[in-house]
């Protein structure tokens, strides 16, 4: 599926919309489903309201096995497991919020609504949402001997961001979004086994599959794997070959690769932190840790995306990161000796950061399409009106 669409909206350069989706998952099954959904939906639902909807299934879900198991530990042994009706929900959500995510952009087509800004709001809450169904699926197997470590689940969710921002890197430099398979795969997936384990309970996934290679060590298999073997290599191969084509959108290295810095340095900052830590904040306050991560790097790819849409260069440094070094720096050098308030005031500032930028970006050019409404019109009556007087 080859969809490619030409927009001018507030602010944003012309430029057309390119999206290549080439997973058969995607392709034979999904897109399908996906249209004959939405073609149950009433005209007047707005596309933005169907992607924030969507959103918010995985925001709940995230509260939801924030109630049952805020510290990761309810699924091992001898602890209370979370309730099998939580494990439905959580199910029906994700794939409601995938679904919802699949037919925001054929509702927009259909009403002739599509935006670049609603193109921004899409994609700007795709990559706020790894976070939640990272954060949420690590429930199912939690921090026990029989699950994953919250340092590797750290680690992992690393690997997922920058999956993530490898598809809007790819259309920063070639002017097309290259939907990754992973994310249909993962999705599916992981709606399927939040079902399952409402049926047969949290205690399937404490055996062996075979000999010492668990679940968890599937799980963590899988991640990787796709990550390694599909989506980066995947990406490499559209950017070289759009190289070779000469149709590069930078001609240099350093401007190529410019986007990673700020990510990069997002991650090596909270490494420090993890690594440095005295109270092991980690260990501490998993949750709280993972969000505040997962925000932060929403923060900056938001930043990448404004800047693929309106063909301008990438800012080399995101500003959040400047007061994030101050922080880390008082976390590991003990200045601030109760490191779980710091986690939690530091995680409320990026997360209230990062809701501003949004409102601030989308009221601007709300306000600019208005202008820029209003001149048309007027400019449309004026017209008229000379042409009627001849």
């Amino acid at each position: 599926s080859n969809v490619t669409r030409s927009e001018t909206w507030s602010g944003f350069s012309p430029c057309s919309y390119s999206a290549v989706d080439s997973n058969p998952l995607s392709v034979y099954v999904m897109h399908p489903f996906w249209n004959s959904v939405v073609k149950v939906m009433p005209r007047w639902l707005a596309p933005n309201l169907i992607t924030f909807t969507g959103f918010m299934f995985l925001v709940f879900n995230f509260l939801m096995l924030s109630f049952y198991d805020y510290h990761f530990d309810a699924s091992a042994e001898g602890y209370t497991h979370v309730p099998s009706w939580v494990w439905v929900a959580a199910g029906l959500f994700n794939f409601l919020a995938y679904t919802l995510d699949g037919v925001d952009g054929k509702q927009a087509r259909r009403t002739n609504s599509s935006t670049p800004l609603g193109e921004l709001f899409d994609h700007g809450l795709d990559s706020w949402a790894c976070v939640f169904f990272v954060a949420t699926v690590y429930s199912i197997f939690g921090r026990g001997p029989s699950g994953v470590g919250v340092a590797t689940l750290y680690y992992i969710l690393w690997v997922v961001l920058f999956s993530f921002i490898l598809s809007h890197w790819e259309k920063y430099n070639t002017g097309i979004l290259f939907l990754p398979w992973g994310y249909d795969i993962s999705q599916v997936t992981i709606s399927i086994v939040y079902i399952f384990t409402a049926m047969v309970g949290v205690e399937t996934w404490y055996e062996p599959i075979w000999w010492n290679f668990h679940y968890r060590d599937l799980f963590t298999f899988m991640i990787l794997g796709c990550s390694f073997t599909v989506t980066l290599p995947m990406s490499l191969y559209n950017v070289f070959k759009a190289s070779r084509n000469n149709t590069l959108k930078h001609s240099s290295m350093y401007e190529a690769f410019l986007p990673f810095l700020s990510p990069v340095l997002l991650c090596l900052l909270s490494s420090v932190w993890v690594i440095f830590s005295p109270s092991g904040i980690l260990q501490q306050q998993p949750r709280v840790f993972y969000l505040m991560v997962g925000t932060a790097f929403a923060n900056v790819t938001c930043k990448l995306i404004v800047c693929q849409m309106s063909n301008t260069r990438c800012q080399p440094l995101s500003w959040l990161l400047v007061p994030m070094a101050t922080v880390v720096l008082l976390a590991v050098t003990g200045l601030v000796a109760n490191e779980t308030l710091l986690i939690y005031v530091w995680t409320a500032i990026v997360i209230l950061t990062h809701i501003h930028y949004g409102v601030s970006v989308v009221s601007t050019h709300t306000h600019t399409l208005r202008s820029v409404s209003g001149e048309y019109t007027h400019t449309h009556y004026s017209g008229s009106g000379e042409q009627g007087g001849k």
